[in-house]
């Protein structure tokens, strides 16, 4: 496994984290401690990853929530055999298109009670748990229901959220008192935090199991709350609810197989970027440098539009998954770049933009791997919180579209195209990377910058999540800072329209195993306040 840093004009700022027994990698450093301490105590790494993921539904609500989604990998024994689960919420029952023109709705708004979804993730990790777990699912969830009602130091990430999305978070009278509990003002930087109620709801889920989120009192009090504001939810919507194990897609990218899941799911776009690029010898160019950038650019573009054409829930829309995937489409949209001239402006997306998500990547002392994603779509998701139980809602179903015509049209039942995507990676029958990119759309492009810069440049896993990153949308290249003068003017030069990222692009953590020398490899990314641990 190679080691090899960044090139001399670019340093990333942390270096990888090495043990030999345990790591856990996420973006929050009592999720990272949380994930630790379930490992030492005999937890395997999906048990580890979801105390992990219930702290950061508690510390990080900007990002996720026990009101989300959860996509998840589970690879026994450093296997290639992966367990996949799609935990992805679904409309509810009365819920069509039909339904929004007889009310005027040509688009769902993001904090309309229609985007909520039915909430994903406790089912998840309570299937996941029962099949796979060796702890139990009230120990894991031990940890955040300690923060949830003692507290916890607010970081100055999550003041920022507060502060920038306090117009989000007044809109709905019990999100303000949970989130902006003095009077309306942000809580600031290391100010302590509690949510009780929430507290309370997750004993009922450690008591009870999936049915103390899906039936009873919290399900009551979600389906009041959204009715209350016009929704259509039903308790025999949440009764009904379950997410499903699924069957990974996965294609070869230099000797390594690539494995995410599949639609509703965004991770085809990945495979069909890295299904271009493998056509170029992209380890001779420059790893930040215009002529690599521009390719990755373009294909990224070319897949996304594919992507929002075709991307919806395969229980409910006929998606071309094998046909996006063959090699022969690949080698047709690689002949469409110019590799010295940016492609004409292609179709709008039809999705909106988001980015709030957390990944959470683990290997126990056995190298049973965990990749985990889960997230609530909008930074606060939807700003609607349930009164009693405290839960946060999503809002992806603003992801759907009100066109009947359109795959990912809103339907009774059906899951939207959803963007966040968990990675895992295999070389030769074994497992040897659990990795993971937030940032909503960017996803699949930030799995393909990391995987190049460790792939074709031999970068270390660290380095590869930190690089600069480039991303096309809203009809420009947006660019973070260590990309170099020359390579912009280049850049601008093939018809690039360029502009500074006003954000750092995403987030990401990773882990890797050097089966030769028998240690892991964590890496988080500095753009986050997370850290990777091991033992």
């Amino acid at each position: 496994m190679s080691n090899r840093m960044a090139p001399a004009d670019w340093s990333p700022p942390r270096r990888p984290v090495y043990a030999a027994e345990g790591m856990a990698a996420t973006s929050h450093p009592l999720a990272t401690l949380a994930a630790v301490e379930t490992l030492r105590e005999g937890g395997n790494a999906l048990d580890a990853a979801i105390s992990a993921c219930a702290v950061q539904c508690v510390v990080e609500p900007q990002m996720t929530s026990i009101g989300g989604d959860c996509f998840a990998f589970f690879a026994p024994n450093g296997g290639d055999r992966i367990v996949a689960y799609n935990g992805s919420g679904c409309a509810p029952a009365a819920l069509d298109s039909a339904l929004l023109a007889s009310r005027g709705i040509a688009a769902i708004a993001r904090d309309s009670p229609h985007s909520v979804t039915l909430p994903g993730t406790i089912d998840a990790w309570a299937r996941l748990n029962a099949d796979h777990g060796r702890l139990e699912l009230a120990r894991l969830l031990v940890p955040a229901i300690r923060y949830a009602e003692a507290g916890y130091a607010v970081n100055a990430r999550l003041a920022g959220h507060f502060a920038r999305f306090r117009d989000r978070l007044n809109r709905h009278g019990a999100t303000a008192r949970v989130f902006l509990p003095h009077g309306g003002a942000p809580l600031r930087a290391g100010e302590v935090h509690r949510q009780p109620a929430l507290a309370e709801t997750l004993r009922c889920v450690a008591r009870e199991g999936r049915n103390g989120f899906y039936r009873g009192a919290v399900a009551a009090d979600i389906v009041q709350c959204l009715q209350a504001l016009g929704g259509v939810h039903s308790l025999d919507d949440f009764a009904a609810y379950r997410g499903t194990y699924v069957e990974p897609i996965a294609t070869q990218y230099r000797g390594v197989t690539i494995h995410e899941c599949p639609p509703n799911g965004q991770g085809i776009v990945a495979l069909q970027m890295l299904n271009i690029l493998s056509g170029y010898d992209l380890a001779r160019l420059a790893p930040l440098g215009a002529e690599r950038l521009h390719l990755a650019v373009e294909a990224q573009r070319l897949a996304f539009r594919d992507r929002d054409s075709w991307i919806a829930d395969p229980r409910r829309s006929s998606v071309p998954t094998e046909a996006l995937l063959a090699p022969s489409y690949a080698a047709s949209l690689r002949q469409q770049i110019d590799p010295a001239r940016a492609l004409a402006t292609l179709p709008p997306p039809v999705l909106p933009g988001h980015k709030d998500t957390v990944y959470i990547a683990v290997v126990d002392r056995d190298r049973n791997v965990a990749s985990l994603i889960n997230s609530v779509f909008d930074a606060f998701g939807s700003g609607i919180t349930a009164p009693l139980s405290g839960v946060l809602l999503q809002n992806r179903g603003a992801a759907f579209t009100a066109d009947p015509g359109h795959p990912n049209c809103v339907a009774p039942g059906k899951r939207p195209l959803n963007t966040i995507i968990p990675g895992f990676a295999s070389r030769a029958g074994r497992a040897v990377l659990s990795f993971g990119v937030m940032g909503g759309d960017y996803q699949p492009a930030g799995h393909v910058h990391l995987l190049g810069n460790w792939l074709d440049h031999g970068w270390d896993i660290q380095a590869a999540i930190d690089a600069p990153r480039v991303f096309h949308r809203d009809g420009a290249m947006e660019y973070e800072n260590g990309i170099g003068a020359v390579a912009l003017a280049d850049l601008e030069g093939r018809g690039h329209r360029i502009r500074l990222a006003a954000q750092p692009i995403g987030g990401g953590q990773a882990v890797a195993i050097d089966w030769q020398a028998g240690t892991l490899i964590g890496a988080s990314d500095s753009r986050e306040d997370g850290c990777a641990m091991g033992y």
